[in-house]
């Protein structure tokens, strides 16, 4: 049990014993294994929390605040007797992250400029040109709303461990939309009668496209933090997501002479992993709490059930695409069979199937 000052009745230096109190790493809290990783050190209890050292209560306060609190338990229907046991799997924080990103834009500009250098796009098949300025236009939009939603998400986290996790989500999926945005207007300088605004006339009006902006409006309208986190990644990504990113333009973009279009958004996918293996994580743990595991299954499931339904929707509204290219080297039915698939493995993982 960790030490708190309102346990020991002051805050004074050396009032309460902690994990590492005889250390001169003055570790105060329990790591994950026998010696806390950087990470931790930089992560854990960086946020305050009256329930852990602050005797004063709360040291920032925002106007309205319910109890004066700047960050609620209540910021979530979820419940928790420690919400302080999560540990991010990636690891990351601040200098890895930067780090990450840093390479993933190194390696997409010299694709896109190696690739204008070789008049790669001369080759583009003439109606793959149509589907990038349309769709790969509409899913950049997809993909900001999911970024805006977790943006808005970190916010309210009631840990930094947990809004570490959520921030970099939201930073990978700006950074892939700057990422469409920038390449579609590059390789666009090139080609004869390019259309940059065709893609947010697609998101906004194209019939085929308005379950997917209702399915992730609906993510962005949630005022729960972790049930937009949850919608993302375990609902939304592997029923869309990776319908659109791996089962359409990574598979059927060589077929039809691009081969810039797949090296471009591969980093989603890897992105998707590792923000996948942090949401399981601590959807597991409250899925398992010693307290509430009854309460936060029967919450889990609500959720499944309101954005699967959307999600299964936008994808339906989506098949169109998969008869455009002139080359359709995979079918919507097989990508499709292999997003339900996946969304009943990731489930199966937290036992809410």
């Amino acid at each position: 049990m960790v030490a708190t000052s309102s346990s020991v009745g002051s805050g004074a230096a050396g009032a309460a014993s902690f994990v590492g109190s005889t250390s001169r790493r003055y570790n105060y809290f329990e790591p994950r294994g026998k010696r806390a990783t950087h990470y931790e050190d930089v992560t854990v209890d960086v946020q305050p929390d009256p329930e852990r050292y602050l005797i004063q209560d709360w040291i920032i306060e925002f106007e309205g605040g319910k109890g004066g609190g700047a960050y609620r338990k209540d910021s979530t229907a979820a419940l928790s007797s420690n919400w302080h046991a999560f540990r991010a799997p990636d690891q990351e924080w601040e200098r890895t992250h930067f780090q990450r990103q840093s390479k993933i834009e190194t390696m997409v500009q010299n694709v896109i400029s190696n690739a204008r250098k070789a008049g790669a796009h001369k080759v583009f098949d003439k109606a793959w040109l149509t589907i990038l300025q349309k769709h790969l236009g509409a899913w950049k939009h997809a993909e900001f709303g999911m970024a805006t939603s977790l943006m808005q998400a970190q916010r309210y986290g009631y840990t930094q461990m947990i809004n570490n996790a959520t921030l970099t989500n939201s930073s990978y999926k700006m950074r892939l939309t700057q990422d469409i945005t920038l390449y579609l207007a590059e390789i666009g300088m090139d080609i004869e009668g390019w259309n940059d605004e065709l893609g947010k006339q697609t998101w906004l009006e194209d019939p085929i496209w308005q379950p997917c902006r209702e399915a992730i409006e609906t993510i962005m309208g949630c005022e729960d933090y972790l049930e937009q986190y949850f919608a993302i990644n375990i609902v939304f990504e592997p029923l869309v997501g990776e319908l659109v990113r791996s089962g359409f333009f990574m598979q059927a973009a060589a077929a039809n002479n691009d081969f810039i279009t797949p090296p471009v958004i591969s980093a989603a996918e890897a992105d998707y992993e590792r923000n996948l293996a942090n949401t399981v994580d601590l959807i597991y743990l409250l899925a398992n709490d010693e307290t509430h595991a009854d309460h936060n299954r029967k919450l889990f499931k609500s959720w499944v059930a309101k954005h699967g339904a959307l999600a299964e929707k936008a994808a339906n509204a989506l098949q169109p695409i998969w008869s455009q290219p002139h080359s359709k080297p995979v079918s919507f039915q097989d990508v499709k069979e292999v997003s339900r698939e996946r969304l009943s493995q990731i489930l199966g993982e937290l036992g809410l199937n």
